[in-house]
C-alpha cells in the first residue's frame, strides 16, 4: 500500500483513509464529519497557499487546515 498524507493530493484525486494520527480531540471531531478509516475521499479544491484543501467525504464537501491534513493518510485508488 501506498500511503500518502491528504496533504500531498492533487486536486481531483481520489483515495480511502487508512490512517489518522491525531489527538484524540481533533480525531473526535474529524469522524464526526465522516472521516473514518475505509471512507472514500476526493480532493475537491485547494486554496492558494495549500491551506484549507477541500474534500468531498460521503456526498459533503469538507475543508481541512493543511496540517490537520498532514495527519491523515489515504491509499490513493
Amino acid at each position: 500500500m501506498n500511503n500518502i498524507p491528504l496533504s500531498k493530493i492533487s486536486k481531483d484525486e481520489c483515495g480511502i483513509i487508512r490512517n489518522i494520527y491525531c489527538d484524540e480531540t481533533l480525531k473526535t471531531r474529524l469522524f464526526d464529519l465522516g472521516l473514518i478509516e475505509g471512507t472514500k475521499i476526493k480532493c475537491v479544491n485547494i486554496a492558494m497557499g495549500k491551506s484549507p484543501l477541500a474534500f468531498d467525504i460521503r456526498g459533503t464537501i469538507v475543508a481541512l487546515r493543511k496540517s490537520d491534513c498532514q495527519k491523515i493518510f489515504a491509499e490513493l485508488i
